[in-house]
Parts: structure tokens; C-alpha cells; sequence
């Protein structure tokens, strides 16, 4: 009896390293910022970056970028770049995009949450917990508005 011959495109997703590629912690207006009260504003900045390695390998790195002020005063900036290594193969490209884009910086997020949460305390502030992001919804609002700028770009060809 001959086996059963496998598929020559098997699918394959593999998580082979997760690392922070790059760190980083200000705290520019300290001490004066531990005195008085403290009622901070938080601005969240998110980016993701993909890099083909290989054939089948990519980086992918999810930059998280917290700044808080206290009224007219900064009183901190964490950076974090969270990065993991995957090899993804038997996937199409309108396969990739969603699983690169958004899968990936959903697996990276708790790390980098980690990472900027244990820098903020060790700058001697209050605990920062960043809310869970939904990277589908964020990676689907990203590809409507490059299609958006697609249109707009095609009328406006179209009209000259």
C-alpha cells in the first residue's frame, strides 16, 4: 500500500523568536512632575512594520509609543518596539496581508504591554496597563483607507 501523498502547499505558521528590538524611556520634566496631582493624559501611537527575511520568513515589529502629560508638562515617553520572527509558508498574498498585519502585532501586543507597564513603574510612576487593541479592526480601517486614497488618487488622474 503506496501513503498518502502530502500537499506540496501545506500551510505552516511558525513562531520562532519574539524580542524587543528597541527601548526606550524619558522622563523629561522629572522630579518636578512627582509633585502634585496626579491626573495624566495618555497618548497612544501604534505602527507595524513588516520585513521579509526569506522566502518565507518575516519580521514583523510592532512599534507602541506612550506619551503622558500632566496639564502643560510631559511626564513621560515609552517606546517600545516588540518584535517577533515567523515563518509563514502555503499562505496567499491577500492571506499574508491580515496575518502579518494583524495576527502577528495581536500576538506582540502583550509583550510590549509588559515591557512599557515595568518601564513606567521603574521610572517611579503609577502603574500604566494599556487596554487590549483589536489589530483586525485597526489592520481593516488601515486597508479601507488606502483604497479610499487609491479612488481619489485614480479620479483625480482620470480628470487631468
Amino acid at each position: 500500500m503506496t501513503e498518502q501523498a502530502q500537499p506540496q502547499d501545506e500551510r505552516m505558521f511558525q513562531l520562532h523568536r519574539i524580542y524587543i528590538k528597541d527601548l526606550s524611556f524619558e522622563s523629561p520634566n522629572s522630579p518636578r512632575v512627582f509633585i502634585g496631582e496626579w491626573q495624566p493624559k495618555h497618548e497612544l501611537n501604534l505602527n507595524t512594520q513588516v520585513n521579509r527575511i526569506d522566502e518565507i520568513t518575516f519580521e514583523v515589529v510592532l512599534s507602541v509609543t506612550v506619551t503622558t502629560h500632566l496639564g502643560d508638562q510631559t511626564a513621560f515617553i515609552v517606546e517600545v518596539q516588540q518584535a517577533g520572527l515567523v515563518g509563514v509558508k502555503g499562505f496567499s498574498e491577500q492571506e499574508l496581508g491580515p496575518l502579518l498585519g494583524a495576527y502577528c502585532p495581536n500576538l506582540l501586543f502583550p509583550y510590549a504591554r509588559e515591557a512599557i507597564s515595568d518601564l513606567v513603574s521603574k521610572g517611579s510612576f503609577p502603574q500604566l496597563l494599556l487596554q487590549p487593541v483589536n489589530f483586525e479592526v485597526l489592520y481593516a480601517q488601515r486597508q479601507r483607507e488606502m483604497m479610499e486614497e487609491m479612488q481619489k488618487q485614480a479620479a483625480g488622474a482620470a480628470i487631468n
